[in-house]
């Protein structure tokens, strides 16, 4: 039996191991398990629960809970026909073909389970990528980042004690400070408009009571996406209060606010740091895999890396040019087509067949403003080129996102129960999560 490893449980780690789960533990058609499967798929993270990244900025406004949409690995797994460790990866060793995985230790950091190894096959890292702090002094320290479902709860703590220190008028006003205006900053931007006005709702906090400032180093917003969309995105942010720098760069931060190139001072009481993606360090010491400078491991346009063809690398943390020979951004459209490309390789591997290439199909970006709007493009075969599309059409695309990543990881019946749950939700919660 194939040992099948998976590093990561974001949305191409958790795509590829329910996808290979069900392909080697159950039967085709009746969907009974299998008395002799041909391989073992294991996933391996560093959390119990996962949440769908782009739902991150939600999380930290308060208008999403992640304890009530976070889905549990270890319940997944026995569903989906896979095994799940709990662990973060320590190290590798490619010539006895297994990795180590670190202790786990509880909150008060007491030793829960010792650190072990895992035996593999094939061997998939799935790690993803967290904001590129460009070495900045005082951004590591003094900022708030939204790579994990944990620090984005951490944030929406600390925006409430700031509403708390409003409604008993212990400050007149909260300065928030946005650094980066890709789709997370102005994403979280748009959410934050929207939470002080719902916490008005509730207490005695005046709608401009917070000032948020987005900050973006490039000449418009959204630098991935066509400027004009930029530029719209800009403006409705602007009728919504946000103030917009564009062309500023920052060279500091500290814990009153931040610093630009040109020496002006910019004071927030809540700095948010969203500007750019690397891999993490510690994929640079991993027994010898080839690295860039951004620590993204680099893959053949098979997914295998350069170094050792029994290891594949995908997402944010692989540096892949595609048989098209463009290279691929790190955006999660482009991880959930590595997973499926992934997944197709290691059966061709598993059942002794040719191996594909990766080739990246840009089916456009969808930015939401939290209930106002939603902007983006689309692309693909029904579209010649680039749609542009906003409104009421464009946050349904948006919200479509979200149901096919379930359909993804749950099955659309599974998912289509849970999108009518949350509907339900709706009406019997608050909008805002307030605790």
């Amino acid at each position: 039996m194939k040992k099948i490893v998976i590093v990561g449980g974001g949305a191409s780690g958790l795509h590829l191991a329910t996808r290979l789960g069900q392909h080697f533990s159950f039967t085709p058609f009746f969907k009974r398990r299998r008395k002799s499967p041909a391989a073992k798929v294991t996933l391996v993270d560093k959390s119990r629960t996962h949440l769908w990244k782009p739902l991150l900025h939600q999380v930290a406004s308060g208008a999403l809970d992640a304890n009530m949409d976070a889905l549990n690995y270890q319940v997944h797994a026995r569903i989906h026909g896979y095994e799940f460790q709990l662990g973060s990866l320590k190290s590798l060793d490619r010539e006895r073909q297994v990795i180590e995985l670190d202790q786990v230790n509880d909150d008060d950091g007491n030793e829960l389970v010792p650190a072990r190894e895992l035996e593999y096959d094939y061997l998939m890292l799935c790690i993803g990528g967290h904001s590129n702090d460009f070495h900045i002094p005082g951004v590591r320290e003094n900022c708030f980042f939204l790579d994990s479902s944990s620090e984005a709860q951490r944030f929406h703590r600390n925006l409430l004690n700031h509403f708390l220190r409003l409604e008993t008028c212990v400050d007149d006003k909260l300065q928030v400070a946005i650094v980066g205006g890709g789709a997370t900053g102005v994403e979280l931007s748009a959410e934050l408009v929207d939470a002080v006005k719902l916490v008005g709702n509730y207490g005695r906090i005046r709608p401009n009571a917070m000032e948020i400032t987005l900050i973006e180093g490039g000449e418009h917003l959204l630098p991935a996406l066509p400027k004009r969309i930029g530029n719209n995105a800009e403006h409705e942010l602007a009728k919504m209060g946000v103030n917009i720098l564009t062309g500023h760069h920052i060279a500091a931060a500290t814990r009153n606010g931040l610093v630009t190139a040109c020496g002006n001072e910019l004071p927030a009481a809540i700095r948010v740091w969203a500007a750019g993606v690397k891999a993490p360090k510690f994929l640079t010491q991993l027994d010898g895999l080839s690295t860039n400078r951004l620590n993204q491991i680099e893959v053949e346009t098979t997914l295998q890396t350069q170094t050792d063809p029994k290891i594949f690398a995908m997402g944010d943390c692989a540096s892949c040019i595609d048989g098209n020979h463009q290279r691929v951004p790190p955006r999660a459209q482009a991880a959930q087509q590595m997973a499926t490309l992934a997944g197709d390789n290691i059966i061709a591997l598993v059942e002794d067949k040719p191996l594909h290439h990766f080739y990246y199909r840009d089916r456009g970006s969808l930015v939401s403003l939290s209930q106002y709007t939603a902007i983006g493009n689309l692309m693909g075969a029904l579209v010649k080129g680039s749609l542009t599309i906003e409104g009421r059409l464009a946050g349904l695309a948006y919200r479509s996102l979200y149901r096919m990543h379930l359909a993804a990881i749950h099955g659309w019946p599974r998912a289509m129960l849970l999108y009518l749950i949350g509907q339900a939700n709706r009406f019997v919660k608050p909008k805002l999560k307030m605790h």
